[in-house]
């Protein structure tokens, strides 16, 4: 064991070394390194190449929002109430809002929970597991609107919920879930094993060790999950057509969840289906981009206070 430990240090600390190494390299010292290994060379230009592209046309596409629609806000369009004459997007913000938080305080206990289930309960290797993650990752793969048939059959029809809030949060739900569960199982088999071994060395039992010492130290990837769940939320339109519906009003307090109800994202969709509103689609565009960049920023900040709790 001891010798073991001492090789392990003992290559922790060459790759440090190489790393500061090859940080300290300047650029002529590469240029010869790369006249040795042309097939370096092609390697880094591409990735250098597709690296601008991917910026650039994140770049393009946000300046076209941008320029398409800030010039078309007015304050009608954030009054309390829509009709055709203002085409107010306030009640689809409210109704973005709702949406996010309710579909995530449904899909992440369950998806947290799950991905537990396959680390530390489940039997490594075995065959549930084995199908659990192939039928996760499958599911990640689907079309949105495949969910949103299966809604509309399942929830709209057969339980004679008609298009409501409900609906679409529960479809909503089934969507992300297997990136929560991913990315939360990848989070905890990413922490060391070691850290269950001290945990249960001193005498904390299973459950302790998993809510005060794994969950912990998974929280930065559980984060992430969250994050992406919350952007496919935001940005979500086809599923909701076919659950939600595309009624521009906030779900009344005596109906709540059984309201129909209209997201940002479909919205845009519908101002900019009918051809009479298309600039305000694109004003909706802006709001939408700065409403999903708030959200992505309060849950960083959220992790982060977790973190520094932690620390």
């Amino acid at each position: 064991m001891t010798n073991e430990a001492t090789g392990n240090t003992t290559l922790t600390k060459a790759c440090a070394d190489s790393e500061e190494y090859i940080n300290r390299v300047g650029f002529r010292q590469k240029l010869r390194q790369y006249k040795r290994s042309p097939g370096s060379l092609i390697v880094m230009v591409l990735v250098m190449l597709s690296a601008v592209f991917a910026v650039g046309v994140l770049i393009y596409i946000i300046g076209f929002i941008l320029v398409k629609g800030i010039p078309n806000l007015t304050a009608e369009q954030f009054e309390r109430t829509y009709d055709s004459t203002n085409v107010s997007m306030m009640p689809a913000i409210i109704n973005t809002v709702i949406m996010v938080v309710l579909t995530l305080a449904l899909a992440v206990p369950i998806g947290i929970f799950s991905a537990i289930y396959l680390v530390e309960y489940a039997k490594r290797g075995s065959r549930l597991v084995k199908i659990i993650r192939i039928t996760t990752e499958t599911l990640s793969g689907i079309p949105s609107i495949v969910f949103g048939l299966f809604g509309f059959l399942m929830f709209v029809i057969g339980f004679h919920w008609s298009y409501s809030l409900l609906s679409g949060v529960i479809t909503l739900a089934i969507m992300i879930l297997p990136t929560i569960i991913r990315t939360t199982e990848e989070a905890l088999l990413a922490v060391p094993d070691s850290y269950r071994e001290g945990s249960f060395g001193l005498g904390a039992g299973k459950t302790r060790t998993v809510f005060k010492v794994i969950l912990p130290s998974a929280v930065p990837g559980i984060m992430s999950g969250v994050v992406l769940s919350i952007g496919r939320i935001v940005g979500e339109s086809a599923a909701l057509i076919f659950t939600a519906g595309t009624y521009a009003a906030v779900p009344s307090a005596d109906n709540f969840f059984f309201s129909s109800t209209r997201t940002l994202a479909v919205h845009m969709y519908a101002l900019y289906s009918e051809g009479l509103y298309t600039n305000q689609a694109y004003a909706t565009a802006v709001v939408l981009l700065v409403l999903t960049a708030l959200i992505n920023l309060l849950s960083s900040f959220i992790e982060h206070r977790i973190a520094k709790k932690r620390g």
